[in-house]
């Protein structure tokens, strides 16, 4: 491709004085919010105002501050490489979303809202949950934190750890002074940034590749448009199925029982508007990722005969969205530090949530902050200099995307089926939640330690560099492409370690449940006319409200539902 890219010129471009400025100026706005909400509502510092807003957020704030919460920096660079990597089947994601945040809002926001508490694992008092919560969200906040600088280091030449303490600190700082507050409305502010980033490389991109549709036609010939894996095997990576129905169960967990989105619910005034906030989410959250899948199509089409990593531009996948930006971009002041803008802002919404989040679970654990939220504030500052220490590890994991993805799925599984278990089965005793819980948590730590030790990967999608600038790249030589790839001999649970990561979460649920009703009925299962109907969703109500009420009656198992029927 005839221009000035780096592709032809070995060269990567970097960020100028106005990229510097853009950028600085989303880390000052995102602290000054933090710093006018301490000021603000310094005379309402109480643990309802810090962590709840009060519960008197509007529905703008809390709806966006949903959407971005997860858009994270795994969203905004891992998507389009997946698009690069492998196929566009990763797209019927947006599918999962649907139903997953029906499902919250039909059945999980009004069970935790009606019960007026702060944290999800007020509802189950096992210890072992207590330590998974704590886990799964420093190791989230984590990869929020390396991904970003990970683009940082690629296109500015910054540090890459000088970048994570300095944004480590930034959102403790802001989200330890203003609470939920200052989250939701950073958030919102970072909502825009997030928009016009992508926005801008999508528009660019179809610009420089003479039209969207010229891009997807090369695309298509390379074989990268893929909407038609119907295969039934769970080995298979991403099929319909295991795109919806497992991608169903990994997003109920985030927008039905994670600590975070429940937290931005509940800060509403009422149910009807955390459902209302839910709903408006949907179709940012939707635009967000599908905007990230066309610039993956754009990005492969730009690259599709010289891939950047075997020329030795970048050194991983999770490099190439910044590479593209600065190759298409590059040219126009300002514009990259509205992209890389856009990924910190990912990056730190999903962060000051996730802290704020954590300090709801310290907060709810220990009976000695209610009466001091200086302590809060301290909490919220501790856990996020351990995330930033904890980046180190996250580092190692490779793709950040699908790393993001299997150790949640291993974590979120088991968390999901004890907090559903409690719910939807009225007889289970907590010898039964824990048990069911670490048969899920060992069996899912044995399939993922499996193929992460044992090397079980996908084969990316064919590459080319036929049309790199080899004697522009001093160092590099080109490669030999009759090299020719032997499969290693199967060993006999190679078969289990290759099951798809997207039903990491579905099948740990699955495997609480099943020991959790067994084990319950062996020691003693709990009468569910002795348990507080509060504690117990009505599933069947919920799912099946139209049915006659002489099959949903004993569908209650003598449980009596007050006020939750309607």
């Amino acid at each position: 491709m005839a221009g000035d890219y780096s592709i032809n010129t070995g060269v990567i471009r970097t960020f100028g004085p106005v990229d510097y400025m853009f950028f600085v100026l989303t880390l000052l706005v995102s602290a000054g919010i933090g710093i006018f909400y301490a000021i603000w509502d310094r005379r309402r510092n109480t643990p309802q105002e810090f962590l709840l807003g009060g519960k008197k957020m509007a529905l703008f704030p809390v709806a966006m501050s949903l959407m971005v919460t997860f858009i994270s920096a795994a969203t905004l660079l891992g998507n389009p490489a997946e698009m690069y990597n492998y196929n566009t089947m990763w797209w019927y994601l947006v599918v999962a979303f649907i139903f997953a945040i029906a499902g919250a809002c039909r059945i999980f926001i009004p069970f935790f809202y009606n019960l007026g508490i702060t944290s999800t694992f007020e509802v189950d008092n096992l210890l072992i949950v207590a330590v998974f919560k704590e886990i799964v969200g420093l190791l989230y906040m984590a990869f929020l934190l390396y991904a970003p600088c990970l683009a940082l280091n690629a296109v500015t030449g910054l540090p890459l750890w000088g970048s994570v303490i300095g944004m480590g600190l930034i959102v403790t700082f802001y989200t330890s002074l203003g609470g939920m507050k200052a989250v939701l409305w950073t958030d919102t502010f970072q909502a825009g940034v997030i928009f016009a980033g992508l926005l801008a490389v999508l528009i660019q991109g179809s610009i420089v590749m003479g039209g969207f549709s010229n891009a997807w036609l090369i695309a298509s010939n390379r074989s990268r448009i893929v909407f038609d894996e119907f295969d039934f095997d769970p080995k298979t990576r991403h099929t319909v199925w295991s795109m919806v129905v497992g991608g169903l169960f990994f997003w109920v967990y985030l927008y039905g029982i994670n600590q975070a989105q429940v937290q931005r619910c509940l800060s509403c005034p009422s149910v009807k508007k955390a459902q209302m906030a839910l709903v408006l989410n949907l179709p940012g959250l939707i635009l967000i990722v599908s905007f990230c899948c066309m610039i993956g199509i754009e990005m492969f089409a730009f690259y599709a005969d010289c891939h950047p990593i075997t020329f030795g531009l970048v050194e991983n996948t999770d490099q190439l969205l910044p590479l593209f930006v600065m190759d298409i971009l590059g040219h126009v002041d300002g514009l990259p530090g509205v992209f890389l803008s856009c990924v910190v802002s990912g990056s730190l919404s999903s962060l000051s949530s996730g802290l704020s989040a954590l300090g709801a679970v310290t907060f709810s654990d220990s009976i000695s902050f209610v009466h001091c939220i200086r302590l809060l504030s301290v909490a919220v500052g501790f856990y996020g200099l351990l995330a930033i220490a904890l980046a180190w590890v996250v580092s190692r994991l490779g793709s950040v995307l699908e790393a993001v993805y299997v150790v949640f799925g291993i974590l979120n599984g088991p968390v999901l089926g004890v907090i559903t278990f409690g719910m939807f089965f009225p007889w289970g005793n907590k010898w039964g939640a824990f048990f069911g819980t670490m048969t899920s948590l060992v069996l899912l730590l044995w399939i993922g330690l499996g193929a992460f030790f044992h090397d079980v990967k996908t084969p990316l999608s064919a590459t080319s560099t036929t049309a790199c600038n080899w004697t522009a790249k001093a160092g590099i030589t080109k490669p030999n492409m009759f090299d020719i790839f032997v499969s290693p001999p199967a060993r006999v649970l190679e078969p289990l370690y290759q099951m798809s990561y997207m039903w990491y979460t579905g099948l740990g649920m699955i495997l609480v449940w099943g020991p959790g009703i067994v084990i319950s009925f062996l020691t003693g299962f709990t009468k569910p006319t002795s348990i507080d109907p509060r504690l117990i969703c009505p599933i069947f109500d919920k799912l099946f409200p139209y049915l006659p009420e002489k099959i949903l009656k004993p569908l209650r198992f003598g449980i009596v539902h007050e006020g939750w029927l309607k």
